[in-house]
């Protein structure tokens, strides 16, 4: 078998996972870094700022998963349409993605608007964290339309491998966050200081910025994903629609539930106390970036794969998929060894914290980098190989037994039962990773898998 593995992914195979990983990665890094910049920015202020952002941002972070869930039924479609050369089903596949995108961004908008409180209160019982949190999300609601826009592009993007466009319009972003966060919540340039309002104000108005400079470049150039009203117009087929949603829906929920348990597992170390919350809120932005290339090569392989069934070369996929889950446990215990090295430089950034959550922090790290190499297969089994086949259902229901039915209830019975310390609690997080590893590497054996999406 290794010599069948070694076969199917040298040479071309590698090259291309590594040119279209490294802008995902790089996008990763800037989207986590979104938080991250608030997260450091307004930690010169306060540990109730930490926590409140933390909160929302987790938050923030739920929908924004759901909305990449929603597309991934796009992206499932657009990369087998690019491996059959069919350039109007890519061009129609985005549209299509972004029409729905769009509405499940207007619903999620409408909650962060209409109950702000009650979803800050999930995770804190603590007045001014609530309120100062509450006041991040009404601000930041409107951000979810400039998310399905990009991710829908994105989705496009990188069926094509060509990734890296959409990541320099998500650098342009991210420096105007940069930029607009020194403005707003400092009080820079006659501005006055707005704290954590103006982080909120500088997260939509940097949104804004890369919406139009993407699009912008899209229709400017007449780029093949710049669809108009008449693609839109075809799309709108309940028949579409409804292939789509079958795909879409099932990672939907699961994204959802995932990250749901997310924010689960903020609200059950909130039971530790405000320490507990902001050094787990340190960890969250640190987490994400140290996760970027696992990601970015997961997302690469799911266009790789989807690629090739699209191309029906369904042999080639299985030896690929094996290939490339090695490949990640290798990355995987790199990275982490990397962030277990650095991690006194990291928490310096972090000027606030007190002594008491600084070596609370500490202990985090070392579990967050054995959580890394834990993480490293199922992702990329999940991710990289079984969705880009379609097999989203099993995805869906290996993750809630594993999430909610198992990883969930552990660890809020040691906060709530059984009282343990934060980092033993913060330990048993990584409980549902750990099941993740057989329930993904039996499936991928089966080959069950594999399925041809656009054929009719």
């Amino acid at each position: 078998m290794l010599s069948q593995v070694l076969l199917h992914t040298r040479g071309d195979f590698i090259r291309r996972l590594i040119a279209i990983a490294m802008p995902i990665t790089l996008q990763s890094i800037m989207f986590s870094s979104r938080s991250l910049v608030d997260v450091l920015m307004l930690g010169q202020l306060g540990e109730a700022e930490i926590a409140a952002v933390g909160v929302a941002a987790r938050a923030t972070f739920v929908t924004t998963i759901m909305l990449v869930g929603v597309t991934t039924g796009g992206s499932l479609l657009t990369a087998q349409y690019w491996g059959a050369n069919n350039r109007k089903g890519v061009r129609e596949s985005t549209a299509l993605t972004w029409l729905v995108c769009t509405v499940f961004a207007a619903l999620t908008a409408l909650l962060f608007i209409l109950f702000p409180s009650q979803i800050m209160g999930l995770a804190t019982s603590d007045p001014e964290v609530n309120q100062l949190g509450s006041e991040y999300l009404v601000i930041t609601s409107v951000t979810m339309f400039a998310v399905s826009c990009v991710a829908s592009m994105s989705v496009g993007l990188r069926a094509m491998h060509k990734p890296g466009v959409s990541t320099f319009f998500s650098g342009i972003g991210i420096l105007s966050n940069i930029f607009l966060n020194w403005v707003f919540i400092f009080g820079n340039l006659g501005v006055p200081p707005m704290g954590i309002k103006g982080a909120a104000i500088a997260t939509v108005l940097s949104g804004a910025i890369e919406v139009a400079t993407l699009f912008g470049y899209l229709y400017a150039r007449k780029h093949l994903l710049a669809f108009g009203i008449e693609d839109i117009r075809q799309v709108i087929v309940w028949q579409r629609v409804a292939k789509f949603l079958r795909l879409s829906l099932p990672t939907t929920f699961n994204f959802l539930a995932w990250a749901g348990g997310l924010f689960a597992y903020h609200a059950i170390m909130g039971q530790s106390g405000v320490q507990g919350l902001a050094a787990l809120s340190v960890m969250t932005p640190v987490e994400s970036i140290a996760l970027a290339l696992l990601i970015g090569m997961s997302n690469a392989a799911a266009v790789l794969v989807g690629n090739q069934i699209g191309a029906k070369k369904y042999d080639a996929v299985y030896y690929q998929a094996i290939g490339v889950t090695l490949l990640s446990l290798l990355v995987g215990i790199v990275v982490a060894g990397l962030l277990y090295l650095v991690q006194g430089a990291v928490l310096d950034a972090f000027s606030a914290l007190t002594n008491e959550t600084r070596l609370l922090a500490e202990k985090f790290m070392v579990v967050l980098s054995v959580g890394i190499i834990l993480r490293s297969i199922p992702m990329m089994t999940i991710v990289g190989v079984l969705r880009a086949g379609g097999d989203v259902k099993f995805c869906l229901y290996q993750d809630l037994v594993a999430q909610w039915l198992i990883g969930i209830p552990l660890a809020a019975f040691a906060a709530i039962g059984l009282g343990w310390p934060p980092e033993w609690i913060y330990l048993l997080f990584l409980t549902e990773e750990f099941i993740k590893w057989f329930g993904s590497i039996y499936r991928m054996n089966t080959r069950k898998w594999i399925r041809n999406l656009i054929e009719n």
